[in-house]
This record gives structure tokens, sequence and C-alpha cells, in this order.
């Protein structure tokens, strides 16, 4: 299990290199929006059970990409990551929302 962390330094233990920035994405199209809003009674107090699914699992795609580069690189551990979420036009067929995951891959001294 590759340790991934928002703070830029690991409490207790020695960065020995800094293998540079990795990331990964993962993006939503325009019919998941339609699908989800079409089954309008998954709404529960204003929040969509499907549609937060959906959004867990392309944000751990992006993760897991994000590990699969630093591995790749000889990493062990990602710090400083950032998840960002985007909408992306798509011309008129409506948009999608991309999700994106970067950090500095790194080696630490187990």
């Amino acid at each position: 299990m590759m340790l991934v962390i928002t703070t830029n330094n690991i409490e207790g233990k020695r960065i020995n290199r800094y293998l540079g920035l990795v990331t990964g994405e993962a993006i939503l199209g325009a019919n998941i929006f339609r699908d989800f809003f079409a089954g309008i009674t998954d709404i529960v107090g204003g929040r969509s059970a499907a549609y937060e699914s959906e959004l867990r699992k392309a944000k751990q795609i992006a993760i897991s990409e994000m590990i699969e580069e630093a591995r790749a690189r000889g990493g062990n551990a990602i710090i400083g990551v950032d998840l960002d979420y985007e909408t992306i036009s798509a011309g008129g067929t409506g948009g999608m929302l991309m999700v994106s995951a970067s950090g500095t891959a790194v080696d630490v001294a187990e």
C-alpha cells in the first residue's frame, strides 16, 4: 500500500529522493449526468447517492493512475496531493466532469 498524503512531508520519515510530479485523471461524460438526473427518485435531502458514488469512483481512478505513475518512477509515497474537479464543455452535447489528482512521488526511508 502506498502512502498518499496532502502534506509536504511525512512526520517521522525521511524522504530520500523526490521523483517528480505524478498525475491521474478520470472524466465523467454527459450521459452520466443525464442518467443520474433521470433517476431523480435517488435524490434524498438534495443529495444523489448514485452521482456521489460515480464521483467517488472517478476520484479513485485518478488516484490509482497517480499511484501507478509513482510506482513506475520507483516511489513508495506521494506527498502534496491535490484533487481538482473541473467541468469541460463538450460543444452542443453537454458537459463532462474531470477529476484530476496530482502530487509529488517520493522515495521514503522505511
